[in-house]
């Protein structure tokens, strides 16, 4: 190590630059992994890459020595490509459709929390908007009505609005995209941008999805006396993100540090194809409050040591009791020390966590905002990769997008359907009701509030190729659409099982963390204490043999050798158990037996025998 410091000192200088001796440690700890003949060539690499930074000062710190080992690992990329990036929700891009242009639009005009009131019904407009441009291009909508293909007919509809409705007195095979409310109660309408209808739902014929009071949905049926009679209704139209993203241009509709979308970039798709070992992990309901769930943490951080995911995301809540924020600190520390010892996932992976509703951060709505720094101080200190995340998130692996949602949205879903769907494959119609309404809530705004001015990082458009859904339900994988939906299921009620994604191949991996680790029994003791433990064992082993030799020669008691079981004083007690002072410990005995030195070894009437011999002693010795 010496050598090595020494000439990455005399390089530098002989560079023209001034390097520390905690930094010349720090780069030399990052080269002793290579073998000794290939450092020269190394460090060359390095001091090339500072000076192609373009740096002010010959002071060279961490900081650019981590800049320039970073370029190393970009070889081939370009400035604005990244390898793995990881978006926060109210960081991602909004993007509003043209209905001029017919085009998707970056919308500069700064957000807030506290949204302009124009908003209130903006945010729905802006989404009718995007399921009505990829609705109205689907085969099924066209100018014409009847169109011959290879001597078939395939009829074709016109998608009308409300107001064509309303200004009608009667018309037959109406298709209408709109909005389910229950304006009046009990009562259903559709509503779209230019007015609302009450519809009758009695002899509908849904097709497969959660149809929920807040979704768009296509209504085909018919119109007589202010009431549009609905005979059968789906979703909008799902589109492949291929067809989506021409109408976004090369503008990065994801988010991220590049302006233009990476998933073209050839380099990227190189590198995502070559990396066959990039792994990346999904684990919800990670209770930091429950012994059992930071066992197992631990055996996962030990077991990804040896061989780094990209990351390991883990979905809230972090606690079953917490009811204010600080009472999150103690629990993040422990997930810190859960982690100790393993310098190399904490050197190359990134630990991400995401937020729960239930976790007490902030008020019930979406999009969350991530953990605020103060509570995870020890976890930062100890894991500087740890990124505090919006609950959804982003993340960009070379050219892939994969959404995390933490929520239980089977149940939500299942609980506000106003038509159960018949078919039992619940998992596919799920998955189906997500990927067509291209929303991640598709909710009322009672059942589930938004952040008016973010609704767009709650959009599946152009779908993602991933989207990680941590609910509590049973797992499963479904793709549609060239979009995988896939659900990790519980952490804890699964048996301490998760989900591995790989990248290169786009497959999923079922995994569990096995029972045997020694990291399932309490922590072996140090060498000297084990000493004591067993000299102790020895010595009340040795009392308990004399004790009952003199028992057993007592003319007092007369009791036999095998009513008194040779077992170890403390053998039946329990690790917590605290041992009360006995009352008859100082008292003198005929044989020197202690009362809790043999649990259950005597019966009540030979407890009794022995306590009136020690007060007969007793009453001899004051005599």
């Amino acid at each position: 190590m010496d050598k090595l410091k020494k000439k990455i000192t005399t390089a530098f200088k002989l560079s023209g630059y001034v390097i520390r001796s905690e930094n010349a440690t720090y780069l030399a700890e990052q080269l002793l992994p290579f073998e000794a003949s290939e450092h020269d060539k190394w460090l060359t690499t390095v001091i090339e890459n500072i000076q192609n930074l373009k740096i002010t000062s010959t002071n060279i710190d961490r900081v650019v020595i981590d800049k320039a080992i970073g370029e190393i690992n970009r070889v081939g990329l370009q400035e604005h490509e990244t390898i793995f990036d990881v978006i926060d929700a109210f960081q991602a891009p909004r993007f509003v459709y043209n209905t001029q242009s017919k085009k998707f639009e970056y919308d500069k005009k700064p957000r807030s929390v506290l949204a302009d009131p124009e908003m209130q019904v903006g945010y729905l407009e802006q989404r009718y908007n995007m399921l009505y441009q990829k609705t109205i291009r689907h085969e099924l909508f066209s100018p014409s009505i009847i169109e011959k293909t290879s001597g078939q007919e395939v009829k074709k509809f016109k998608l009308l609005n409300v107001e064509n409705l309303l200004a009608s007195t009667e018309l037959k095979e109406c298709v209408v995209l709109g909005q389910l409310n229950q304006i009046e109660e009990g009562k259903m309408f559709l509503e779209d941008l230019t007015g609302y209808v009450r519809v009758d739902l009695t002899s509908t014929r849904y097709h497969a999805g959660f149809f929920c009071e807040g979704s768009f949905v296509l209504a085909e049926g018919s119109y007589e006396n202010k009431v549009f009679k609905v005979e059968g209704m789906g979703f909008p139209p799902a589109e492949p993100a291929t067809s989506s993203r021409a109408f976004f241009g090369t503008a990065n509709s994801w988010g991220g540090k590049s302006e233009k979308l990476l998933k073209y970039s050839v380099a990227l798709q190189e590198a995502e194809r070559t990396n066959t070992d990039a792994t990346m992990v999904f684990l919800s309901d990670v209770h930091l409050d429950d012994a059992e769930v930071l066992k197992k943490l631990k055996k996962l951080f030990i077991g990804y040591d040896s061989c780094p995911p990209v990351c390991i995301v883990l979905m809230g809540p972090f606690s079953t009791k917490a009811n204010n924020f600080f009472q999150l600190v103690p629990l993040f520390k422990q997930l810190a020390e859960a982690a100790s010892g393993c310098d190399q996932l904490k050197k190359e992976t990134d630990l991400i966590l995401v937020p729960h509703p239930r976790d007490p951060i902030e008020m019930d709505i979406f999009p969350r905002h991530g953990i605020p720094p103060p509570l995870c101080s020890d976890l930062l200190k100890a894991w500087p990769r740890t990124k505090l995340v919006s609950n959804p998130c982003r993340l960009q692996y070379c050219t892939q997008q994969i959404l995390v949602f933490r929520m239980d949205l089977m149940a939500r879903m299942a609980r506000n359907a106003i038509h159960f769907p018949e078919n039992k494959d619940i998992d596919n119609h799920f998955a189906r009701t997500l990927i067509c309404q291209g929303h991640l809530t598709p909710f009322a705004r009672f059942i589930n509030p938004i952040l008016w001015d973010y609704d767009t990082s709650m959009w599946l458009y152009p779908l993602p190729d991933l989207v990680v859904i941590g609910d509590s339900c049973q797992s499963f994988s479904i793709t549609q659409h060239g979009c995988t939906i896939l659900n990790t299921g519980s952490f804890p009620k699964s048996g301490f099982s998760f989900k591995m994604y790989i990248p290169a191949t786009k497959t999923i991996e079922d995994s569990e963390i096995p029972d045997g680790f020694p990291e399932d029994n309490v922590a072996p003791a140090s060498s000297s204490e084990e000493e004591e433990a067993e000299e102790e064992n020895v010595l009340d082993q040795q009392v308990v043999e004399e004790d009952v030799e003199q028992l057993a020669e007592s003319e007092v008691v007369d009791i036999e050798d095998s009513e008194i079981p040779n077992v170890s004083p403390m053998e039946n007690l329990e690790e917590d158990t605290e041992i009360q002072p006995d009352p008859y410990d100082e008292l003198p005995s005929v044989s020197g037996l202690k009362k809790h030195q043999i649990p259950g070894a005597l019966t009540e009437e030979e407890e009794a025998q022995i306590r009136m011999v020690q007060e007969l002693e007793l009453d001899s010795d004051s005599d």
